[in-house]
């Protein structure tokens, strides 16, 4: 194929599991039999492996894939400076973090023409992205496809979409993700989103350390949480292109462009078990108590980047899927608690089981901020309802929230700490927890 086709098979394929090796090619014959770097590539393609890890990380961590490709990625212009538009990294020494409990709506409405890279807005994070360490909470907002190409070399993005579906065009071929799916795109790969419908809303974690893993499973056994199988990488697809494509990276917190003469999404195949991925959020296997009291959010992990402290995570992405309540002379919503993780939560869709009072109140496209030991908990609308209710087996089917749970406190940057979305007051939703110690028995 050649001049402006662009191959668009579908992206959508079950290839053998999270962390595991798969393989694809768009033209038979385009993978090499054997060997991942013969003398010559087959169909006259250039082979280049794409490495997520250290060459040296054990077998079980290690994480790379092979590329068959129209061109190599070496052959490319100068790369220059751009504007970082709303879009920042870590560290993140503007201001100092904050103990209080914040919460904020969604993100205004975008001006005509935003594409997803110009549409990240960044509320914090934690870390310093050159040394790979911590994390970054994005939102986005957006109302135009990208007619461009982008990669990050800080972080992989974990892709959260609360509004309206995106095509992913990456380097492996095409994903769809759609509200109520996550989609994971790698460090240092290439990608274009186009937008499904007239605008796209959601949130993006940016993940400086370890790639995000299934969580160790440990007493609970080989079964629950996500199931590896559920996780769906690309079908390889790739473009042709010949011609001026503008080409974004994301280095060491600044935006960098050049003008490339053919699109570098040009992958006829792959092979490897370093992939971006699409997990539906409703396959999630979720587990809990069957007797009495109730389970730590943990219980809740869908993928985890682990530290250098075991049992610490960088950051955890936690989800709070349809689910039965059935606990016995038990607490129902998630109880009062203090943290030392950071928690910052989000809502796809529907109404929290926690949160359902105060001003502005949490709504699809908004989030809170509760940094490390920050008392919270429920509401005081929540607290008295659920401690009055009748405890029947309960289905909690009427929303889908999340948790990028990470373990250092979150700074804001100063735009969302200023932004008019910010909402004031939100300590209120606590006020009325009234004293019954001695006049209750």
């Amino acid at each position: 194929m050649s001049g402006d086709t662009r191959k668009t098979a579908e992206g959508l394929a079950y290839l053998s599991g999270f962390g595991n090796e798969h393989c694809s090619e768009a033209v038979p014959g385009a993978l090499p039999e054997g060997r991942n770097s013969p003398q010559r590539a087959p169909l006259g393609l250039y082979a280049e492996q794409l490495s997520g890890t250290a060459f040296t990380e054990p077998r079980a961590y290690n994480r790379r894939s092979w590329l068959y490709r129209i061109r190599p990625s070496a052959a490319h212009p100068a790369f220059h400076r751009t504007g970082n538009g709303g879009l920042r990294t870590a560290p993140f020494t503007q201001s100092v973090p904050d103990p209080n409990r914040l919460r904020w709506d969604p993100l205004p409405e975008p001006a005509a023409g935003t594409d997803f890279l110009a549409g990240l807005w960044t509320l914090g994070g934690n870390g310093d992205a050159a040394q790979r360490t911590g994390v970054a909470v994005h939102l986005y907002h957006a109302d135009a496809s990208m007619d461009r190409v982008f990669s990050d070399a800080d972080g992989e993005l974990l892709i959260v979409p609360e509004r309206g579906g995106l095509l992913l065009r990456t380097e492996f071929g095409l994903l769809h993700a759609e509200p109520g799916e996550v989609a994971l795109i790698p460090r240092g790969v290439r990608f274009r989103v186009d937008l499904l419908d007239d605008t796209a809303r959601g949130y993006v974690c940016e993940n400086y350390g370890a790639p995000f893993r299934l969580p160790d499973l440990g007493p609970i056994g080989a079964n629950g949480l996500a199931a590896a199988r559920d996780f769906r990488a690309p079908v390889a697809a790739y473009e042709d292109v010949e011609g001026p494509v503008e080409v974004v990276n994301k280095f060491c917190g600044n935006l960098w462009r050049a003008d490339y003469d053919h699109s570098p999404l040009d992958v006829v195949a792959w092979h490897g078990n370093l992939t971006p991925y699409v997990y539906d959020l409703r396959s999630f296997n979720v587990l809990g108590s069957i007797s009495y009291d109730h389970p730590d959010p943990s219980i809740f992990t869908v993928l985890t980047s682990p530290s250098d402290t075991p049992g610490l995570a960088g950051v955890d992405f936690v989800v709070f899927a349809p689910r039965w309540l059935v606990g016995e002379d038990t607490f129902r919503p998630p109880y009062f608690h203090r943290n030392v993780m950071s928690e910052y939560m989000g809502l796809i869709e529907g109404a929290y089981d926690a949160k359902t009072s105060g001003p502005g109140g949490f709504v699809p496209g908004g989030g809170s901020l509760h940094n490390m030991m920050s008392a919270h908990g429920p509401d005081r609308e929540t607290f008295d309802r659920a401690s009055a209710a009748e405890l029947r087996p309960q289905k909690v089917d009427d929303g889908l929230a999340f948790m990028f749970e990470t373990r250092w406190p979150l700074s804001l940057t100063p735009q969302a700490a200023r932004a008019d979305h910010l909402q004031q007051g939100y300590d209120e939703v606590w006020r009325g927890l009234e004293r019954h110690f001695g006049t209750l028995r």
